[in-house]
């Protein structure tokens, strides 16, 4: 899968329970270029995580995204999402790939470690997630993860993904770093008042960095 879908603007819903709000942030952030998003919800109930899910998979069914959805692997079966996303403490990787199969996309939060890295991939995870790569907002005390471990994750051979305060600002340093992916929440939902025209404008600055590691 490496070099396949796991690779450009990696967008992350926040804990929104207004659902029109919702969508029209993520139909502007599809149209900016988001080529994953991650449905994640904190604060929703099992069934308003269900009914925001059910609409944004029809949104990125729309533009042809995949929708990954965080922690709730029955949610995923549920609303047939192309994945799942687990977190340390959140479920077993090698259960999520029995459950949903040999195409699905299970992304494993490998946080600063390259050994939960291996592990996830020996798990049968479809990425790796490394951070906060930056301090973030989102997740105030969260260790940081240095940029170096992409030089040192490549050897696994799977896509990586970045994450943890990641905006306009900095996204280029991800992908000069050698991240195939940067996911993002603060800057494209809850900083920006032109949530598409920020997408954008990251994604290009993101792939600036990926032609600099790359020598173009």
């Amino acid at each position: 899968m490496k070099g396949n879908i796991i690779d450009g603007l990696y967008a992350i819903t926040p804990d929104w329970l207004d659902d029109e709000h919702l969508l029209e942030t993520v139909e502007a952030v599809l149209a900016g270029g988001v080529s994953l998003l991650q449905y994640r919800n904190k604060r929703a109930d099992a069934a308003t995580r269900l009914r925001q899910a059910r609409a944004l998979r029809a949104l990125t069914r729309r533009f042809t995204v995949p929708l990954i959805i965080n922690d709730h692997l029955d949610l995923a079966e549920a609303i047939s999402a192309e994945g799942v996303h687990l977190g340390g403490n959140d479920g077993n990787l090698a259960v999520a790939r029995a459950r949903l199969g040999p195409t699905a996309i299970i992304g494993a939060s490998c946080y600063a470690s390259i050994e939960r890295a291996r592990a996830a991939r020996a798990a049968g995870a479809s990425y790796l997630a490394f951070g906060a790569v930056f301090p973030s907002l989102t997740k105030p005390n969260a260790p940081l993860a240095p940029l170096t471990l992409f030089a040192q994750a490549a050897e696994l051979g799977l896509p990586t993904v970045a994450i943890g305060g990641i905006d306009a600002d900095n996204i280029a340093e991800v992908g000069a770093a050698g991240a195939d992916a940067a996911a993002v929440i603060g800057s494209l939902f809850l900083e920006s008042p032109a949530p598409g025209v920020t997408a954008a404008t990251m994604l290009g600055a993101l792939r600036a960095g990926q032609a600099l590691h790359r020598g173009e």
